[in-house]
């Protein structure tokens, strides 16, 4: 079952990866290699080699710090709340905490990590939707967004705990990071009331 859901996270991951992405096809005698932006191949037309469930999840802990920050950048400027804009300063210490923590334990992964910030599809508009958005609209789609990624990186956090493919250094940094986000989502919570 485990194996089951890390090949169906991995597809799906496959699947936003190659939105918008461009390719280079080079053929030889025999095979067809394709080479993918992202650095990936594909022979003869067939799929990628999924990424591994270590570097699945640094990318997916990467880009939640990344979005965390980007959308209380915002949250700064145009939030009318003054208790948006304290959570918006914790969330960008915080994430940038958990961005350095996440590299060290990345890069003592065997073999190392490169944990890749760029945001998901889903991610990019969000932020794109909280951008033109001021005063009480901005602060009701920001707190919902907040409570949205921080459930999300909860139950991807949990999860990397439990599994055995992801190196222990990384499953590490992941159980520490558990009562962290329960607590920014139950403050997240708190903002939208």
């Amino acid at each position: 079952m485990q194996v089951l859901r890390w090949m169906m996270l991995g597809a799906a991951g496959l699947a936003l990866a190659g939105c918008g992405s461009k390719t280079e096809t080079t053929k030889t005698d025999t095979t067809t290699v394709t080479t993918n932006t992202d650095g990936s191949m594909m022979a003869n037309g067939m799929a990628p080699a999924a990424a591994s469930a270590g570097q699945a999840f640094a990318n997916a802990a990467a880009a939640s710090d990344a979005f965390e920050i980007e959308t209380s950048k915002l949250a700064q400027g145009q939030s009318q709340s003054a208790a948006i804009r304290r959570f918006a300063d914790a969330m960008i210490k915080a994430h940038t905490e958990s961005t350095a923590k996440l590299k060290t334990a990345a890069s003592a992964a065997a073999p190392a990590i490169t944990p890749d910030p760029t945001l998901t599809a889903a991610q990019q508009q969000a932020l794109d939707s909280l951008k033109p958005l001021k005063g009480a609209e901005f602060d009701k789609a920001y707190a919902a967004a907040q409570v949205d990624a921080h459930q999300k990186t909860l139950d991807a956090v949990k999860a990397t705990v439990a599994n055995k493919d992801v190196p222990q250094q990384l499953r590490d940094f992941a159980a520490k990071l558990v009562p962290t986000v329960a607590a920014h989502l139950n403050m997240a919570k708190g903002l939208k009331s």
